[in-house]
């Protein structure tokens, strides 16, 4: 195949029905941002959302703002806007807490559910790859419940089909590996799961906003994901669960908090959880930034999904056959599957030196990140990046190659965020 050129990739951005979307993101100047899988870029309307809020809301009206401004809502109104990228019903989704409680609580119900069904079903099978974070939510919940209630079980990911079994409750998966961007076939996958009596809990934190996902068309159980990756919510933004309707009635979230009471106004001594999706709140909800996240939202209102994920496979296969030529070199190797049914919104690359040639990347402009131990990341968010993009991202990194900027001792110094 002949690599892209310039004009090749100019033509093919004048013609991008998604182009516009580009003017509502304040993108620094100077700046090639290909990390929209780790932060996403500050949409344009959250700085004046947020503006009204402090100033006016809690500046102004102060406590009455819960029910004047709808404050108590946000957590439900937010989620139902992820739901409907996600394909979920408004019912199904919240927005609360972090991704890691979350996650807790879904495994938690979700062990609950199957071993009411069969007691033997105690088994939480999970790829030792996967994310940490949630291999340690995982690990603690095991040892809070004991062997006997709950146990994880790590497989190679090539083995995680293959190792549900008549103990296994839970399959746990991320549907696109953080650090290759391989992505999982999460209807067939959990259909898998089905077939063999498990219940499936999938972790979209990099699928969210980045591709159309159709949770109740696979028939998944539970999900979780995070607001400030392909999101845009913003540094630490509130993350999101997902429960199946049909699991509403019977599977209980044990961080029983005030704010997932049936009546949490009536301050009883007993907890009598909400019914729907309401009972998987917790805590007081975050308002500044359940509302830069719902702010940020709104730049998917218009936007068809299937859009966004020809975008994104035509902007992660530009970048692929631009960097072929690297790989053959420098010495990278392309860490993420060419085939796009099996690819993610993002693109890693393989080096003995990734870190500090990230970090002198980033210095000429073009923002990746670094994941050990060797992995070059670049996200490539649709609605914000063009073809032109990635175009001179490959050529930046092919300058800080050729004259060896990589080399200078301050880019080898480890930041505490890589």
């Amino acid at each position: 195949m002949t690599p892209p050129d310039l004009d090749g990739l100019r033509a093919l951005d004048a013609r991008d029905p998604l182009a516009s979307k580009r003017a509502e993101f304040l993108i620094p100047g100077g700046v090639i941002y290909l990390d929209g899988n780790s932060l996403g870029v500050l949409p344009a309307r959250v700085p004046e959302r947020m503006e009204r809020v402090v100033r006016e809301e809690w500046g102004q009206d102060l406590i009455r703002s819960w029910n004047t401004h709808g404050w108590i809502d946000l957590p439900a109104r937010v989620g139902a806007r992820i739901a409907r990228l996600i394909g979920a019903d408004a019912d199904e989704v919240i927005a609360a807490d972090s991704t890691s409680v979350n996650l807790f609580k879904v495994l938690s119900a979700a062990l609950h559910v199957a071993a009411k069904g069969d007691p033997r079903r105690r088994v939480i099978v999970a790829e030792e790859d996967n994310f940490p974070t949630d291999l340690y939510i995982a690990q603690g919940l095991a040892a809070l419940l004991g062997e006997a209630r709950a146990e994880l079980r790590l497989v190679a990911p090539h083995r995680v089909a293959d190792a549900v079994g008549d103990d296994t409750a839970v399959l746990m998966l991320t549907q696109v590996d953080y650090r290759t961007g391989e992505r999982h076939d999460l209807p067939a996958v959990t259909r898998r799961a089905h077939e063999r009596g498990a219940l499936a809990v999938w972790d979209l934190a990099h699928s969210a906003g980045a591709f159309p996902v159709d949770l109740n068309g696979a028939g998944a159980d539970f999900a979780v994901g995070c607001g400030y990756k392909y999101l845009n919510g913003g540094p630490g933004a509130p993350a999101f669960l997902y429960v199946a309707r049909r699991h509403h009635a019977d599977a209980p979230n044990v961080l029983s908090g005030w704010m997932g009471h049936a009546s949490p106004f009536e301050f009883t001594s007993r907890y009598t959880g909400a019914s729907g999706i309401g009972q998987y709140a917790t805590g007081t909800p975050s308002i500044l930034s359940l509302s830069a996240l719902d702010a940020a939202l709104e730049v998917f209102e218009d936007v068809e999904m299937r859009l966004v994920r020809e975008k994104s496979l035509s902007l992660t296969r530009t970048f692929i056959e631009l960097t072929r030529p690297l790989c053959a070199r420098h010495g990278f190797r392309l860490a993420t599957p060419e085939d796009d049914a099996r690819r993610g919104s993002q693109v890693s690359l393989a080096h003995p030196h990734g870190y500090e040639i990230m970090q002198a990347l980033i210095a000429a402009g073009v923002v990746g990140d670094f994941r050990a131990p060797n992995l070059l990341r670049f996200g490539f968010t649709p609605l914000y990046t063009s073809h032109e993009d990635v175009w001179h991202a490959v050529q930046t990194l092919d300058t800080v190659m050729r004259e060896g900027r990589w080399q200078d001792a301050r880019y080898a110094e480890r930041n505490a965020v890589t």
